[in-house]
């Protein structure tokens, strides 16, 4: 076991290079200088070579590039260009704040698509089963802005019980030890839960039903073991296949949405990343790509580890 750890550790170490190759390659390359938000209008050529100089655009990209890297294996993912702030201090609060909205609608969407999955699973053609098939394609098909604003529509407008923007005023501390902070944080997580709730429901009813059809529980049947014990076995060979989705959709999260985070004013990763891309603050940019990139390569080296752990059968290596 030890072994594959390392193993995959190794394997995990040219990708997250090659993530970060990709991050800066695809941010240089879009059009537009980054420095026109900074730089005064009608600025002499001599004042666009000396803040060029100082962020080091002047250098050929291979250099660029080795500086950049060099800086971010210490920490230092350079300045923002607009706020004169270190990127860290910037995205630091963001990841915090798009975590605490992500546990929540990782606890809804999880919760509700494993049961919504284990019911159609185990009633495949039934009522039960089309009406949860119905919910999850729907679920999949609402786009998110979509819903957030019908969300803020029915409980901040008509029903006047939920707030609907920002985070309230005791910030991220408040929101998991005050009424009024988790109020704040109810209407984005159930808007991020939806998607993941769907797919989830989906991927175990597929997984429950190719559970039932193996011989080995038809015979646990027919023991007269109860319905209970049953459903752990089931639940136990179906779980694999349920940790690598739920890795997948975890990630998903923590990356945030742009849209979702921009319609209830959350200031998570995904706003931060809006607000980057308008306002063209290209250190702030490579930041939040290369963090959020960082977070699937981690989450799934965790996911692939953990899932040899459950079912030593799936070893990769």
């Amino acid at each position: 076991m030890l072994v594959y750890i390392a193993r995959r550790i190794l394997l995990t170490l040219p990708i997250a290079i090659g993530v970060s190759l990709v991050c800066f390659a695809l941010i240089h390359l879009a059009p537009g200088d980054p420095l026109s938000a900074v730089l005064p209008e009608g600025a002499s050529s001599e004042v666009i070579a000396r803040v060029r100089e100082a962020y080091g655009f002047d250098r050929p990209l291979p250099v660029q590039y080795l500086i950049w890297l060099k800086h971010v294996l210490v920490g230092d993912f350079g300045t923002s260009i607009i706020t004169r702030r270190p990127v860290t201090a910037e995205l630091a609060p963001a990841i915090a704040n798009t975590m605490a909205v992500a546990a929540v609608a990782v606890v809804i969407g999880f919760a509700a698509g494993i049961v919504m999955g284990c019911v159609s699973g185990y009633r495949i053609g039934k009522p039960a089963d089309r009406l949860v098939s119905t919910i999850a394609l729907s679920g999949v098909a609402i786009p998110h802005y979509w819903l957030g604003m019908v969300l803020i529509v029915v409980f901040g407008v008509q029903f006047n019980i939920l707030p609907t923007s920002g985070m309230g005023d005791g910030g991220i501390g408040s929101l998991f030890t005050t009424w009024n902070g988790f109020l704040h944080l109810l209407l984005p997580a159930v808007t991020l839960s939806v998607i993941p709730a769907s797919i989830i429901a989906r991927s175990v009813r597929g997984a429950v039903a190719e559970v039932l059809k193996q011989d080995h529980i038809q015979t646990l049947y027919a023991k007269g073991l109860a319905p209970t014990r049953v459903f752990r076995h089931v639940m136990k060979n179906a779980l694999a296949t349920l940790l690598a989705l739920m890795g997948l959709q975890f990630a998903q999260l923590l990356g945030g949405s742009i849209l979702v985070e921009t319609v209830f004013a959350w200031p998570g990763t995904g706003f931060l990343l809006n607000t980057a891309i308008f306002t063209r603050d290209l250190p702030l940019l490579q930041g939040i790509i290369l963090a959020l990139a960082m977070m699937f390569v981690v989450i799934n080296l965790f996911v692939d580890v953990l899932q040899t752990v459950v079912d030593p059968r799936i070893k990769r290596i």
